[in-house]
């Protein structure tokens, strides 16, 4: 096993290897523990050079390992963009497993906006796309283990996202999860959600538990206090300050 335990003054994650077994230390991440099968899908050879050296900032094996992903698991990914997590997840969860790629039909309309995700449903075998319409009308073929967004609830917050969530409430079998990771505006609601593409944590607790998850657990190991949240991310010289929630249904 990987376990993640807190140390003072950590920047970063520091991973250390040793035979079967790694040690991963994060300022205040708190303790838990990742398997090697989590460790593998991060470090797979078959991810793309850009992605990994994005690594250093999204910390997947800390992400992952928070969110409860596990092999075997059915995931619901929505909006995966440019597949950064949907190959993660696909490797992680393995050939028992599958991914819901779950695509806006925004993006997919767009010519080639399904090309990069359908060449990776063909190479993982364990990735099925699915274009979403609307939410409030989306049925999957079965309840999945875990429904995952990360860095878009914002954007799910500029239209129907109480719609969104009563989907994802149904959509996650009982005792599944609901795992939310996005850039923080704390303060600010959902004034932010669309001018810097940021959302208030403290928002999004509460629309998510209004659609009847149990809120479980939060993590800081991506957060970032020297962030004044006032910039679009992509425009901040750094990090973003972001939040990881974990529901539970």
């Amino acid at each position: 096993m990987i376990r993640f335990a807190p140390v003072a003054a950590t920047v970063g994650a520091l991973l250390v290897a040793t035979a079967g077994c790694a040690t991963i230390e994060q300022e205040e991440l708190g303790a838990f523990e990742a398997s090697e099968e989590l460790m593998a899908a991060v470090i797979s050879p078959a991810r793309p050079a850009e992605d990994v050296a994005r690594d250093a900032a999204r910390l997947p094996l800390e992400t992952i390992s928070f969110a409860g992903v596990a092999p075997g698991q059915t995931i619901a990914e929505i909006a995966p963009g440019g597949g950064y997590y949907t190959r993660i997840l696909a490797q992680a969860v393995g050939s028992e497993g599958k991914v819901y790629a779950l695509m806006p039909a925004s993006f997919a309309n767009r010519p080639g906006g399904l090309d990069t995700i359908n060449a990776l449903a063909e190479q993982y075998g364990n990735i099925e796309v699915v274009v979403v319409e609307s939410y409030a009308s989306l049925t999957l073929p079965e309840q999945v283990d875990l429904v995952w967004t990360t860095e878009n609830y914002h954007d799910l917050a500029n239209g129907d996202v109480a719609a969104t969530n009563r989907w994802a409430y149904g959509a996650v079998r009982p005792g599944g999860i609901y795992f939310v990771e996005d850039h923080a505006a704390p303060g600010t609601g959902t004034a932010a959600t669309a001018t810097l593409h940021r959302i208030d944590p403290a928002t999004v607790r509460q629309q998510v538990t209004a659609a009847g998850f149990r809120f479980e657990a939060e993590s800081n190991h991506l957060a970032n206090p020297a962030d004044p949240h006032t910039a679009n991310p992509r425009d901040f010289a750094g990090e973003s300050d972001r939040f990881a929630f974990r529901f539970r249904r």
